[in-house]
C-alpha cells in the first residue's frame, strides 16, 4: 500500500490540479456569461438555464473524476428522485467540500440552498445566482424563498446539518432545524440522503492541497421519504429526521464513516 501511495503520487497531484483548474476555467467561464444573464433573462428562463448548465458542469467532472480514476462512486440510487413529479426536500448528510457536485450531476432540476459565501464566489457565484439558488444567510428569508420555490413544483436540495459534518462527530452533526420548518410550511416529503466514503477528503479542516487516498470510493443511498405530521411540531420532526441518520449510517457498512484519529 505504501508503494501504491508514492508510485501514484505524481498521477494524483496532475489530476488534482487539473480538477481545480476544471473549476476555475468553466466556473469562471459561468459566472462571467450568468452575472450578466441573470440580470437580462426572464426570471424562469433564466432558472431552467442556470440548473442545466451547472447540472452539466457538475455531471461532467464527475466523469472527469471516474477516468481518472479519482473517484469510484455509486450515485445510481439518486436516479429514482428525478422520476418524481411532485415537490419535495433532497436532504443529505454533508460529509465534505464537494458532496452537492455528486447530487446535482444526477439531479438537474435541484435548487440548492448554500452558503452566501458561494453565491458572492469568483467561481460559482454568477452561476448559482442564474439558476436561482438560495443563500442561508437569514431563516426567514430562507424558508420564504424556499416554501416558494416547493409551491411552484421545485425540487430542493438542503442539508439538514448546516455545514459539514465536523472531524470529531461520530456520524452527523446535530441537525439544524430548517429543513423541518420548510416541509412542515410547505407540507412535503425529506427524502433523507446517506453519503457514505472511505475517505475523510474536503471535510472540516482538511487541507485542498493535502492528497487522500485514491481512489476514493463514495456510494450515495436514499431513504424512504418523511412525511410531515397533522399538528407535528419542528422539532418533533427534526428528532425524527435525526433519528433515521443515526440509525442508517450507523449500520455496519464498508463505507462506514471511521474515527477520525486526528479528533480524538
Amino acid at each position: 500500500m505504501a508503494l501504491r501511495w508514492w508510485l501514484r503520487a505524481p498521477w494524483d497531484y496532475v489530476m488534482m490540479a487539473l480538477g481545480l483548474l476544471y473549476f476555475l476555467v468553466f466556473g469562471g467561464l459561468l459566472t462571467l456569461i450568468g452575472g450578466p444573464l441573470h440580470l437580462l433573462l426572464p426570471k424562469r428562463l433564466g432558472e431552467r438555464l442556470g440548473r442545466a448548465v451547472l447540472h452539466q458542469l457538475f455531471r461532467k467532472f464527475v466523469i472527469c473524476l471516474r477516468a481518472a480514476d479519482l473517484v469510484r462512486a455509486d450515485l445510481t440510487a439518486l436516479d429514482s428522485l428525478r422520476e418524481i413529479s411532485h415537490s419535495f426536500i433532497a436532504a443529505p448528510n454533508h460529509t465534505s467540500l464537494w458532496d452537492a457536485v455528486f447530487i446535482i450531476a444526477r439531479l438537474p432540476s435541484a435548487v440548492c440552498v448554500m452558503k452566501k459565501q458561494i453565491l458572492l464566489n469568483p467561481v460559482l457565484g454568477g452561476g448559482a445566482r442564474l439558476a436561482g439558488y438560495i443563500a442561508n444567510d437569514g431563516m426567514t428569508r430562507v424558508i420564504r424563498e424556499a416554501t416558494k420555490s416547493l409551491t411552484e413544483g421545485g425540487q430542493l436540495l438542503l442539508f439538514p446539518e448546516g455545514t459539514r459534518t465536523k472531524p470529531e462527530a461520530r456520524w452527523i452533526n446535530p441537525l439544524k432545524g430548517g429543513c423541518a420548518i420548510i416541509a412542515l410550511h410547505a407540507q412535503v416529503p425529506v427524502y433523507p440522503i446517506f453519503i457514505r466514503s472511505d475517505t475523510r477528503f474536503a471535510q472540516k479542516g482538511w487541507p485542498l492541497w493535502r492528497r487522500p487516498v485514491f481512489p476514493i470510493h463514495l456510494r450515495i443511498d436514499l431513504g424512504e421519504p418523511l412525511i410531515p405530521q397533522p399538528g407535528e411540531s419542528s422539532q418533533a420532526f427534526t428528532a425524527r429526521l435525526a433519528a433515521v441518520y443515526e440509525n442508517e449510517l450507523s449500520k455496519p457498512d464498508p463505507l462506514r464513516r471511521q474515527i477520525d484519529p486526528v479528533a480524538e
